[in-house]
């Protein structure tokens, strides 16, 4: 039986990038964000009080139905390791503790007034094409676009919320990792170092020099190419902002995780 882990964390913030790198050793499996984790909370509000049918299923039921779903998702694939990605996983993490009790969350970060630049400049870059983090819709402001992707439920706003909850949670220490976007593009080496640790996993050689991963298809289909697209070698690509100030200020003391208050006091490992 493989065991489990999970990848999460902000958009933008290197999961493609990390799973691109995890994916060279043989014993792994890794990939971009993919639909387990919706599926898992679709069959949860299933199984809730909003079916009539559900005074026909108790905890146990519910625990063994959700555990046979993700290991039949991944019942042909043979890796050692399973890394399974998405943003909701953070939202999960006491049910994920329940499952798998060993497993580790990897959680991506980034100083959040460069997420929400990256996510501008890809508007910028595919002015014909209107994306699927918008809904499709064009026409809109800077302003709009961020006020959308930084709400509760946009795209930034909601995996923030999710990793603050992860992070206070009270089993954060042993289970959840953050793996700062600045730390794997200036010394990539170091920080897959830390995560084969923090995982147990002996380390692997790995190739930053030629990074292997296409996921084109999928990029346009949801009406935003180069969503997913990392570069064949990891470097630091230092650049201005596009945003203007006054959005670029509003986002720029959220990075709690580098609070030393908070780091003392909560004590989960930040690479």
């Amino acid at each position: 039986m493989p065991t489990h882990h999970f990848i999460s964390g902000l958009p933008r913030s290197g999961s493609t990038l990390l799973s691109a790198l995890l994916s060279q050793n043989p014993r792994f499996h890794a990939s971009m964000s993919g639909p387990l984790a919706g599926l898992v909370g679709s069959l949860l509000e299933q199984m809730s009080g909003q079916n009539e049918f559900s005074v026909f299923i108790d905890d146990k039921q519910r625990e063994t139905i959700i555990r046979s779903l993700m290991e039949g998702y991944y019942q042909s694939n043979q890796a050692e390791v399973i890394f399974d990605t998405s943003r909701a996983w953070c939202a999960h993490s006491t049910l994920l503790r329940t499952l798998y009790p060993q497993s580790k969350i990897i959680a991506c970060v980034r100083d959040m007034p460069w997420i929400i630049d990256s996510i501008e400049r890809l508007v910028d870059k595919n002015v014909f094409q209107p994306s699927s983090i918008f809904n499709y819709l064009s026409g809109g402001t800077v302003y709009s676009r961020v006020d959308g992707v930084a709400g509760g439920n946009g795209m930034v706003g909601y995996a923030f919320n999710a990793l603050k909850q992860a992070y206070f949670g009270e089993h954060a220490p042993e289970q959840l990792l953050l793996l700062q976007y600045e730390t794997m593009v200036q010394d990539p080496e170091y920080a897959l170092k830390q995560v084969y640790q923090f995982i147990g996993e002996p380390m692997f050689k790995h190739d930053f020099n030629h990074i292997k991963f296409d996921v084109a298809e999928f990029d346009q289909r949801a009406g935003t190419p180069g969503l997913h697209t990392i570069r064949p070698k990891v470097q630091e690509h230092k650049r201005k902002t596009i945003l203007p100030p006054d959005i670029f200020g509003r986002f720029e003391h959220d990075a709690f995780w580098k609070k030393a208050d908070v780091v003392q006091k909560y004590k989960v490992t930040v690479v």
